[in-house]
């Protein structure tokens, strides 16, 4: 819950979702540096777990039954508990869960305000573009690290005129070091999302800022 809570405003609700090998608690790290004022946030579980005991989101080829089941919960929980304004719902994660929160936006893309995937490759299998015209109207923000051997900046950079061919509404931004989150990536998220909600940037094609943050 923001410091300073308000009651009467409605806010925008962040769905935190944990890479693998972590879990749900994650969010008390991460939200603080995203912002303390200006989202709820709420964090699923991973509803899989591996053969090591650790929550795990979907492989790129499962189906997406539960991790969306767990989402859609999640966002009840918040609901129920505060104000929040239902049509600024964003999905952020980190690594896998990352890829997921693209996965579950782009398969409803009307339902979401948009998705934020922190090091987590773009999802390249089981049609994630099946509901293109939609999709085109969802914001997205993806990242990675200059180092990142889960998502290499390579790749970014091959995707960029698929997206852009597309239509989609896509950012990508590099950053110093690996497959780590940093400060400076969770600043981003809270100013990408707040310069949707007030509109000081409206959506454009894709765009590669290979720049930022260094």
């Amino acid at each position: 819950v923001p410091l300073h809570y308000e009651s009467g405003y409605r806010y925008p609700l962040v769905v935190w979702l944990h890479g693998n090998g972590n879990d749900e608690t994650q969010l008390r790290r991460t939200m603080p540096q995203i912002s303390t004022r200006n989202y709820v946030g709420v964090a699923p579980r991973a509803p899989h777990v591996t053969a090591h005991g650790k929550s795990a989101w979907p492989t790129i080829e499962d189906d997406l039954a539960d991790a969306e089941d767990a989402v859609a919960a999640a966002i009840t929980a918040a609901t129920g508990r505060c104000s929040i304004a239902r049509e600024r719902v964003y999905l952020v994660g980190s690594g896998a869960g990352g890829t997921t929160a693209l996965r579950i936006a782009l398969s409803d893309p009307l339902r979401y305000a948009g998705a934020v995937s922190l090091g987590g490759p773009f999802p390249t299998t089981v049609a994630p573009l099946r509901h293109l015209n939609d999709g085109r109207q969802l914001p997205l923000l993806i990242t990675t690290g200059r180092e990142s051997r889960t998502y290499p900046s390579e790749q970014i950079q091959r995707e960029v005129r698929l997206f852009f061919s597309a239509g989609l509404h896509v950012t990508f931004r590099l950053y110093p070091g690996g497959d780590e989150i940093s400060l400076q990536m969770l600043t981003d998220v809270d100013r990408w999302i707040m310069q949707r909600i007030t509109g000081e940037q409206t959506m454009s094609p894709s765009t590669y800022d290979g720049n930022a943050s260094i």
